[in-house]
C-alpha cells in the first residue's frame, strides 16, 4: 500500500513512497519535556498532547502516566514532531503523516542524516539520492522536500539553547544559556 492511503501501488521508476513500521532505535540520555519540546518545534502544547495521545508522536523516553506525569521526548522525537508540523503546514494529509512517521521511525539515525522528504501532496517519498528527487521531479506535478539533515541541524541547534533531562539522574540541563539561575537552582537543590 502506498502512503497515499489509496492502496494503489505506483510504477513510475525512483523513490518508493515512504510506510510501514520499523523497530525503535536505542533510547538516548537526554529528554526533553513538552514545553522544550513545543518550543524547538514551533507546535503549540494542546498540539503534542493530542498528538501524544492518539499516537501520532509518542515520547520515546517516558510517556505520561495519569494527571501529574512529564512526558519525556528524545531528541529524534523532537526533529519527527517537526517534521510532523512542517507536513500538516504544507496540507499533507494526516494518514500519509502518519504512514512518514512511522518510516522515520524505522530509519537509523545516518539514515535520517541523509534523507530527503518530497511530497506532492498526495504521497511522502524517501529520497536519499539526486536522481532520486530528479526522478520525483520529471513527474510535472508539484513537489515540496524536507532535508531530515536540515531539521536535525536546526533542532540541534534550537535545543542546545533550552532545558534537557538527564535519563538516567533527572538532572536539569540548561544547555549553552549561562544566565539560567532557575536551572542552576533546581540542580542545587535536588
Amino acid at each position: 500500500m502506498t502512503a497515499d492511503g489509496g492502496g494503489g501501488e505506483t510504477s513510475a521508476p525512483g523513490p518508493a513512497p515512504v510506510s510501514g513500521p520499523g523497530p525503535e532505535t536505542a533510547s538516548e540520555t537526554i529528554g526533553y519535556r513538552g514545553p522544550t519540546a513545543c518550543a524547538a518545534t514551533g507546535i503549540t502544547y494542546r498540539q503534542l498532547d493530542y498528538w501524544a495521545r492518539t499516537g501520532l508522536v509518542e515520547p520515546s523516553i517516558r510517556p505520561a502516566y495519569g494527571s501529574g506525569t512529564q512526558r519525556l521526548y528524545s531528541f529524534r522525537d523532537v526533529v519527527v514532531l517537526k517534521i510532523v508540523k512542517r507536513l500538516l503546514d504544507t496540507g499533507v494529509s494526516l494518514q500519509n503523516i502518519r504512514a512518514a512517521v512511522q518510516h522515520l521511525r524505522s530509519s537509523g539515525p545516518g539514515e535520517l542524516a541523509r534523507m530527503t522528504l518530497m511530497s506532492d501532496g498526495a504521497t511522502v517519498y524517501e529520497c536519499s539520492s539526486p536522481d532520486e528527487v530528479v526522478s520525483l521531479l520529471q513527474g510535472g506535478q508539484g513537489i515540496f522536500g524536507i532535508a531530515v539533515g536540515v531539521v536535525w541541524r536546526e533542532v540541534e541547534s534550537v535545543l542546545a539553547q533550552l532545558h534537557g533531562e538527564r535519563v538516567d539522574t533527572g538532572e536539569t540541563l540548561a544547555g549553552h544559556n549561562p544566565a539560567d539561575e532557575l536551572a542552576r537552582r533546581r540542580n542545587r537543590a535536588g
